[in-house]
């Protein structure tokens, strides 16, 4: 392409202060180094974990930053001793990278890899070796990713590349929530058929959840969540039960084992609550249910009583659902195109890049499930 080599000026939505409004600003993306490719954006989604930054992050210097983690692009250009992807190749960048060479990527114990940001940036999720700049400035990157912005320079570690027939304003959730929430319930705790299971919170990654465990083949699948309003779209998921905690005065564990006799096999903590957290846990049958801790939080510690594991029960926590993302991101596009998970039915917005702080108070506020942000055309 004709920008190739150079420096592209573009449009990005810059964070310059912890719970500011985003600004829209012209900014510099210099061209892709060693092993990394330069993407131009189609589409993004607004998850709850850019709203955890930019609200709760107690790191003054993770500013400025452009968030954005959730899109699928275009690769525009490409850097010295790349060969696994060419300008034109239909991609989406992964927050969660997989290297395929440390020790983590080489055990069949975990999806993890070390070169990641879990490796202990200082700064959650904010990486400073970034491409960016604006006014002079060095402008941090989200999650090595940073799609609130036309381009992005990723590592190519962290971007897989995908079905060139794939509908980029759809398989962009794939980069986040869905894959979350559906791994975290089929990889995570590997729920099983014919098993009872309760998903608490019914945001994009809790709705995911439910179609995971609906996809392992759960007979029951009980949605918990305080907005009774979610229901009719749980349902559409595969949920068949919804208990409103606001209806009873008496702990939701208690609810719960009074409706499964003693407890679910199952449940996926999809708020990033520690109190949820152990709900979600007590809520377990003894003896062998798992609780997996899906929602993301750093801000407090959580705590449950010895007991309640030396019963049997086993608590687990999942990042990115599980999934190896150069290899499971590609077949979860695979499954949306062949009609076995769905994405159509998560997106209740779509806007613009100019209209990012729209998308944020509605996800601040509850009133979305996901919000598409159409960037650049293809």
């Amino acid at each position: 392409m004709a920008t190739a080599g150079k420096v592209i000026r573009c449009k990005a939505a810059v964070a310059w202060g912890p719970k500011k409004p985003l600004v829209l600003e012209k900014i510099e993306v210099a061209p892709p180094q060693v092993n990394e490719v330069r993407i131009k954006i189609v589409a993004t989604s607004v998850c709850h974990t850019d709203l955890y930054h930019l609200f709760e992050c107690e790191h003054n210097n993770g500013f400025p930053i452009v968030l954005g983690h959730e899109g699928a692009g275009i690769v525009e250009s490409i850097g010295p001793g790349v060969t696994e992807f060419q300008p034109g190749d239909k991609v989406i960048p992964l927050p969660i990278p997989q290297c395929g060479e440390c020790h983590f990527c080489k055990s069949p114990k975990t999806n993890q890899c070390v070169k990641g940001w879990t490796a202990g940036s200082s700064i959650m999720l904010a990486l400073p070796d970034s491409r960016f700049t604006c006014k002079g400035k060095k402008v941090l990157q989200f999650a090595g990713t940073s799609t609130f912005s036309e381009y992005t320079v990723v590592r190519t570690m962290a971007v897989a590349k995908i079905d060139p027939a794939a509908p980029l304003d759809k398989v962009c959730l794939l980069g986040c929530g869905v894959c979350t929430g559906f791994g975290a319930a089929v990889n995570t705790a590997k729920v099983e058929p014919g098993s009872t299971c309760a998903v608490f919170g019914l945001g994009a990654v809790g709705l995911a959840a439910v179609m995971g465990c609906k996809s392992a083949g759960a007979k029951r699948i009980i949605a918990v969540d305080v907005n009774p309003d979610k229901f009719e779209k749980a349902k559409v998921f595969g949920a068949t039960d919804f208990v409103n905690p606001k209806d009873h005065n008496k702990p939701i564990s208690q609810v719960l084992a009074e409706m499964t006799n003693g407890g679910v096999d199952y449940s996926l903590e999809c708020v990033g609550n520690v109190a949820v957290m152990r709900s979600a846990l007590e809520s377990c049958v003894q003896g062998w249910g798992v609780s997996v801790i899906v929602g993301w939080t750093d801000s407090s510690d959580f705590a449950a009583r010895p007991m309640q594991l030396i019963a049997g029960r086993t608590w687990k926590g999942s990042l990115f659902g599980g999934f190896r993302s150069k290899d499971g991101v590609p077949e979860m596009v695979k499954a949306y195109m062949e009609k076995k998970v769905k994405l159509d039915e998560f997106i209740t917005h779509t806007m613009t890049l100019d209209q990012v702080n729209d998308a944020i108070d509605l996800m601040k506020h509850g009133k979305c499930v996901r919000t598409v942000l159409s960037v650049c055309s293809q």
